[in-house]
């Protein structure tokens, strides 16, 4: 079954990656150029826009870095579902709102085509590893017609529900991602106050009751104090946040905890940390303390 991959971005690349190293008829297209090149050169098809490879495949994968990105090259005028066929499968790997994943469910059906909303975990590495979490909301038609290229890209691949379902457990997984990071770098400014080695405290924390896959990612990174140009960039879960912000606003629940990392999120986005690693927020525990 052919399939189109649009955006080679930190996730995109790897999992494109992955689809070509495992056999996938596969079409390219991306902003850059030279990474439509680089993937013509190993074997993958290129395409020059988002229309001219949504015509030419039976699947369109979509893994793009914001909503309102996701929206234009999803819905715009002359973008995926606009070229879309009837049987043919959308995919949306990116992480929007619920309302963004209804609305290309919706239009994607009035074209007779199926969208399925499934988002990721697992960061760069998962990525590139083949060994991503994708979470699935949509039919169990669409998914089944689509496992194919899940499988190739991920190890844990689950169908949430209808659609909206995969959208969001990708948020409940990002709220965690969010609250998990703040605490742990709580800990490890206690621990470095109390003159505990982080990465002691962290093995330690690995078979207690404290531990998370957030304490063991960032422990290494924290030590190393390597905050800068990460490939996890906190702009990432600032926008994750901003959304189950909106979105808790919106169903009126008080996520407090949520909402205090987005805020401390906001603080370090507006000292131009954009580029830090999420864990980096240690630092604004650390100017707090003085």
């Amino acid at each position: 079954m052919s399939v189109g991959f649009v955006g080679l971005g930190y996730m995109g690349q790897g999992m494109a990656d992955n689809l070509l190293a495992k056999g996938s008829d596969l079409t390219v297209f991306t902003r850059t150029a030279s990474k439509i090149e680089a993937m013509i050169e190993r074997g993958a098809k290129g395409a020059s826009s988002v229309a001219e490879l949504t015509k030419s495949v039976e699947t369109v994968l979509v893994c793009l870095p914001d909503v309102q990105t996701s929206h234009d090259v999803l819905l715009g005028e002359d973008g995926v579902v606009a070229n879309a066929r009837s049987g043919q499968v959308i995919v949306d790997h990116g992480t929007v709102d619920v309302a963004t994943s209804r609305a290309c469910a919706e239009a994607a059906e009035a074209k007779g085509a199926h969208f399925l909303d499934a988002p990721i975990s697992g960061g760069p590495g998962g990525a590139a590893d083949g060994t991503l979490s994708i979470m699935v909301g949509g039919s169990e038609e669409a998914f089944e017609l689509a496992y194919e290229h899940f499988n190739n890209m991920g190890a844990n691949i689950k169908h949430m529900g209808p659609t909206g379902a995969g959208t969001a457990m990708k948020l409940i997984n990002q709220l965690l991602v969010g609250v998990h990071t703040v605490a742990a770098a709580e800990a490890f400014a206690l621990a470095n106050s109390a003159q505990v080695d982080v990465q002691t405290a962290a093995d330690l924390l690995s078979v207690s009751w404290g531990g998370s896959t957030m304490v063991e990612r960032n422990a290494p990174i924290t030590i190393r104090r390597d905050f800068p140009d990460s490939a996890a960039p906190l702009r990432l879960i600032y926008k994750d946040l901003g959304i189950i912000d909106q979105l808790a606003e919106s169903e009126h629940l008080a996520l407090s905890m949520a909402k205090n990392a987005f805020e401390m999120y906001d603080i370090m986005m507006n000292q131009g940390k954009n580029e830090h690693d999420i864990s980096g927020v240690l630092e604004l525990i650390e100017e707090r303390s003085k």
